[in-house]
């Protein structure tokens, strides 16, 4: 494979975002952040609970403030809520060159909504607005988890005019559900009134985990046949969405609502991050390349892709047939998608809030007199 000069320009450059998975107060005063966007084509950032909780665990940046909200005698969520709104609001300003060059289509930083709130709709609903409120930025976005009582949730914020991350995507069918969600925000925003072109939104399929499970479950199988399978269920999981969403774009439904300005909810990888040492460290960038789409990049990744990745054009659309053909041959060996689905958002879910609670018994300790 013959090595490029600038392999994430080259990315950018077939119409994947490149958008880093990481936000500190360290990466922003520290001008790391800006020199992402000059020098490795970073045009947004995510953020999700257990990137808070590193942050806080080994930054000295927040100090000031921590000591300011212990005088004022604020509460531990509280607190929370105010240290990761002016970082996200910081990066937002360091983002919005971008944001205006791209005409709002990228430059974005995502925020995410408390995730003990998951299954509870109406809260979900209210903290969304209270994070854009207080957030203060056109280019943000509000991630909302894809759960079932997230979907209403979607609804209601993008009829609200808010921009919305959906995230802990596993699954097509739950895909196409989030997909619905946000095309009813939409025509109820333009039923209030509300500009379709100023919402936004991306659609967060989680792809690394998807291997991590399948390959767990291949390997407690008798026949060595399915190893073959192994490392691949990620990305035809993903290439499927993919086809799910050009298909979303012919629908008389979606032309319609891009009559009246409305922006398509782009596919966003999310959770590409190699964890098997065995797969190459760029897979699910190399792997995942289609115009129109997202790729949210750990620092570790965007640096081995900069270093050494690839780009040989379009490897999703072309790939549709052998992706329907490796889920069938998964289903055919009795690995049931769906329920690794319903098992990956699960401890998904868990995962974020044990961050959360880690993030706030930081931010405990901290505001506790001396």
């Amino acid at each position: 494979m013959t090595r490029t000069q600038d392999p994430l320009g080259e990315l950018s450059a077939q119409g994947v975002s490149v958008w880093l998975d990481d936000l500190s107060r360290e990466l922003l005063a520290g001008g790391r952040l800006a020199a992402l966007i000059a020098d490795r084509h970073v045009v947004g950032v995510t953020t999700n609970p257990t990137i808070f909780a590193s942050a806080l665990s080994h930054g000295e940046r927040y100090d000031e403030q921590l000591r300011g909200l212990a005088a004022r005698g604020v509460g531990v969520d509280e607190a929370v809520f105010a240290i990761t709104t002016e970082d996200v609001r910081d990066a937002c300003d360091v983002f919005a060159d971008v944001h205006r060059r791209t005409d709002g289509r990228d430059g974005r930083v995502s925020i995410e909504v408390d995730p003990r709130l998951a299954r509870d709709t109406a809260a979900t609903v209210e903290m969304a607005g209270s994070l854009w409120q207080a957030v203060g930025r056109e280019n943000l976005f509000v991630k909302i988890p894809a759960t079932v009582e997230g979907l209403p949730a979607i609804t209601a914020a993008t009829a609200a005019g808010i921009s919305v991350n959906v995230t802990l995507i596993f699954s097509v069918d739950r895909y196409l559900a989030v997909a619905e969600a946000y095309l009813t925000g939409l025509e109820r925003a333009r039923e209030a009134g509300i500009d379709l072109a100023g919402i936004r939104s991306v659609a967060s399929f989680f792809v690394s985990r998807v291997d991590t499970e399948v390959d767990a479950r291949l390997d407690k199988l008798s026949d060595p046949h399915v190893a073959e399978l192994r490392g691949r269920a990620a990305v035809a999981n993903a290439r499927v969405a993919y086809q799910a969403y050009e298909g979303l774009l012919t629908s008389e439904r979606w032309q319609r609502l891009a009559g009246f300005g409305a922006n398509p909810q782009r596919p966003l990888w999310a959770s590409t991050g190699v964890k098997d040492p065995a797969y190459p460290d760029t897979m699910y960038v190399t792997e995942l390349v289609a115009p129109d789409t997202v790729n949210t990049m750990p620092g570790a990744t965007l640096e081995a892709f900069a270093d050494h990745g690839y780009v040989v054009g379009d490897t999703i659309r072309p790939r549709y047939a052998e992706a329907r053909y490796v889920l069938s041959q998964l289903m055919g060996c009795g690995v049931d998608l769906d329920e690794v689905a319903v098992q990956l958002e699960r401890e998904g879910l868990h995962k974020f809030e044990q961050s959360w609670r880690q993030l706030g018994d930081t931010v405990s300790g901290a505001l506790q007199p001396a």
